[in-house]
């Protein structure tokens, strides 16, 4: 049980790493080069296109977090820093980047797109580190 947990929790991971490098990579530094007169309809349509890609997995892989949390005492401390990294995740993202969405919903605004660039590297390496300690673990378990 355990280790299907282990893998749920780092196959989740893995993808939303994926997702969030090519937000961070060529997504979010793509909108400043957006048009500026059909901004807001770009911006409207990225948000209901990207929401199909990342709500759903980021929902999964909090419930997972966290019952791998709970369950994992096997596997030590390490547990609640992975659990501890997507609630790192999910603060970044309604107390950072969701605001400068909101911004960005309103139409271009540079210094609003340069923060979402700036800032979404605290998601990036978090779900990179939180992807890289699963997996720690996983060989861990594997070697075991």
């Amino acid at each position: 049980m355990l280790l299907k947990l282990l893998l749920l929790n780092l196959a989740l991971a893995a993808y939303l790493t994926g997702v969030i490098w090519t937000v961070q990579l060529v997504h979010y530094p793509g909108f400043a080069r957006a048009a500026r007169d059909t901004f807001a309809d770009f911006h409207r349509q990225h948000s209901r296109q990207i929401s199909w890609v990342v709500i759903a997995p980021m929902v999964l892989e909090l419930g997972l977090a966290g019952a791998l949390a709970w369950l994992g005492a096997e596997l030590g401390a390490v547990r609640w820093w992975a659990l501890a990294l997507v609630l790192l995740i999910w603060a970044a993202t309604f107390f950072i980047t969701v605001p400068f969405h909101h911004r960005l919903a309103q139409g271009y605004d540079y210094v609003a797109i340069d923060g979402l660039v700036r800032t979404n590297w605290v998601r990036t390496l978090a779900w990179t580190a939180r992807a890289g300690l699963l997996g720690g673990l996983l060989w861990q378990q594997l070697g075991a």
